[in-house]
């Protein structure tokens, strides 16, 4: 357990530190930072505004999202669920009523909708304190604990790492060189994104649950030597959890028309927001199969196939389709978006291959060394068998 609260500890600074940097470039210099992103005057004029807000909420995301990881790596995996939906309900209904000055709440416009930002993620990092101080976690109020670091830790933190923390900046860049094209279409579409990336933020809340819960189930029993429920658990909740992603979608897909219209959409913008759903409520279910399988690779020890596989095919396939697409091509808005999940079912397959092979569980405890033996000879015995058949 220490060396889990010094990692939770090495995480948050390293974390904390970007998110400052972010912070601080967003409240003071935020029309170098729009100016990247769109070259709509008008629309950066918004903008500037909104973020002046806005990146207020960047140390309290980061404090937040540290503090789920901890929660999810010891098995509390429904604190954290729990606190993204109470962001996600917050930050609507805030959106709400600060925009338009419903309910009684005063008028803000684009301050608004900054401001219930900040306020969102204020709710999910109480919530999870409190609620972890009230089942009786004490780890993430350990902060002595959280900074007894050694140079020999460091060097063993950042080499185990590297991988994933490369593919995170990797996957950001390539994120931010999206937005920029998207940025750089028209004034509905820009304003259909914008209240799209709100909604979003609901179903990628249920992704980061419930992929991490299957994270844990799986990780769990690779560590404990039980590699074969590991494998039959792993197949049955990816698509467990994809089932479910898709009811969401569908049930948001479902009543969309009247919450558009009530965070200020209409005419064009709602029909292109309407459009990004359908798409998204598609692609979500595929996108789920491989956030959960990426995961629950990660958990039984195989941190490169799920991680190369995504960099490599975001600038393969994806950022030069929506690149040609978008500033090229000038196509359609909706068909740019879509290339943005262009990825995703050709992941899906070779993600599934190497599900069903079993290669990924990679145990690093002494019980699940000692049972890898039996359960590769297993599969193979297995696969001749089928084969035969």
């Amino acid at each position: 357990m220490e060396g889990l609260l010094r990692s939770y500890g090495m995480t948050l600074v390293c974390m904390m530190t970007v998110a400052i940097v972010f912070c601080l470039m967003g409240t003071l210099f935020p029309g170098v930072v729009l100016a990247m992103y769109t070259d709509k005057a008008a629309i950066s004029e918004i903008g500037i505004r909104y973020l002046r807000i806005a990146a207020l909420s960047y140390p309290l995301s980061v404090l937040g999202m540290a503090a789920a990881a901890l929660l999810r790596s010891t098995e509390r995996v429904r604190i954290p669920l729990y606190g993204g939906m109470a962001q996600v309900v917050v930050n609507c209904f805030l959106n709400y009523c600060l925009i338009g000055g419903r309910l009684g709440f005063p008028r803000m416009g684009v301050e608004g909708a900054a401001l219930a930002t900040v306020c969102s993620a204020v709710v999910n990092v109480l919530l999870i304190f409190v609620l972890a101080r009230a089942t009786g976690y004490t780890y993430l109020t350990a902060v002595r604990r959280h900074f007894r670091w050694t140079k020999t830790f460091a060097a063993s933190y950042f080499r185990k790492c590297g991988p994933i923390l490369a593919n995170e900046v990797l996957i950001g860049v390539g994120n931010m060189v999206i937005n920029m094209v998207l940025g750089r279409q028209s004034e509905n579409a820009i304003a259909a994104t914008a209240v799209f990336r709100t909604l979003e933020g609901l179903i990628i809340g249920f992704f980061a649950g419930f992929s991490n819960a299957a994270s844990v189930l799986v990780g769990k029993e690779v560590g404990a030597g039980r590699l074969e429920t590991a494998y039959e658990r792993a197949r049955r909740l990816v698509y467990l959890c994809m089932g479910t992603i898709g009811v969401i979608a569908l049930c948001l897909v479902l009543v969309h028309r009247p919450v558009l219209q009530a965070m200020g959409l209409a005419g064009e913008s709602l029909e292109i927001c309407r459009g990004m759903l359908m798409i998204y409520a598609a692609a979500s279910v595929i996108r789920m199969g491989n956030w959960t399988q990426n995961d629950t690779y990660r958990s039984a020890g195989d941190a490169v196939y799920g991680t190369v596989l995504e960099i490599v095919f975001m600038y393969i396939m994806v950022l030069p389709l929506v690149t040609w697409t978008g500033l090229g091509l000038h196509a359609p808005f909706l068909a740019i978006f879509a290339c943005c999940f262009a990825d995703e079912p050709v992941r899906f397959i070779l993600m599934q291959i190497h599900l069903y092979r079993g290669t990924w569980i990679k145990p690093v405890t002494a019980e699940g060394q000692a049972a890898l033996a039996d359960f590769r000879r297993s599969h193979r015995l297995q696969a001749g068998k089928k084969a035969d058949k």
